[in-house]
């Protein structure tokens, strides 16, 4: 008869990471806010692409949520806003500033995916040292499931960067909202001068 070996890992000790959370508290308190942060401000950014629809649509916010909310995922959201901007947006400089746009998001994206969708990985202080990827990783030659990665020094400054940089990406949407709205309706952007040309 063959001997059953079961594949799962092995059951954590969860008495002993409790005995030890104490002296890791600080640390992980540290990394949790930076995942927050990343992840709110990743949050704030992907709805402020409701406007950018809006304007696209020549429709109201709440049209313009729901059209939204049906596409399931950021990345047909940002297909269709570059579809509509295609058709809607014939200024080449506003139009290269949306991609732009859409272009650094999708990077900072990554970073909050991998974060997002994974298994963290505790030590035997309690500190959290790797991520494991719920993504399957897919070559020519292999599929492979959970890859897994430290969450070291490198990796924070990476969280650092890219929460930064969804900051700037924010001011710059907040910016480019009027003069796409004035573009698309053939007006004037708010705060111009009468006599501006």
């Amino acid at each position: 008869m063959a001997v059953f070996v079961s594949k799962l890992p092995p059951k954590p000790d969860f008495d002993m990471l409790a005995a030890a959370a104490p002296a890791s508290a600080d640390r992980r308190t540290f990394v949790l806010a930076l995942m927050g942060n990343l992840i709110c401000s990743w949050s704030n950014n992907e709805s402020l692409f409701i406007y950018v629809l809006m304007i696209l649509l020549r429709t109201d916010e709440a049209s313009a949520a729901v059209v939204f909310a049906t596409l399931n995922t950021t990345r047909a959201r940002l297909d269709l806003i570059q579809r509509l901007a295609k058709i809607r947006v014939t200024d080449k400089a506003l139009s290269k500033n949306l991609t732009a746009l859409i272009e650094r998001f999708s990077e900072s994206t990554k970073v909050r995916n991998e974060l997002n969708h994974c298994m963290f990985i505790f030590d035997s202080a309690g500190a959290i040292t790797h991520t494991q990827s719920m993504r399957l990783m897919e070559t020519r030659a292999s599929l492979r499931f959970g890859e897994i990665k430290a969450l070291d020094e490198s990796r924070l400054q990476e969280m650092v960067r890219t929460t930064h940089e969804m900051t700037k990406i924010n001011r710059e949407i907040w910016d480019l909202l009027p003069r796409l709205e004035a573009h698309v309706y053939g007006v004037k952007p708010q705060g111009v001068p009468r006599d501006a040309a």
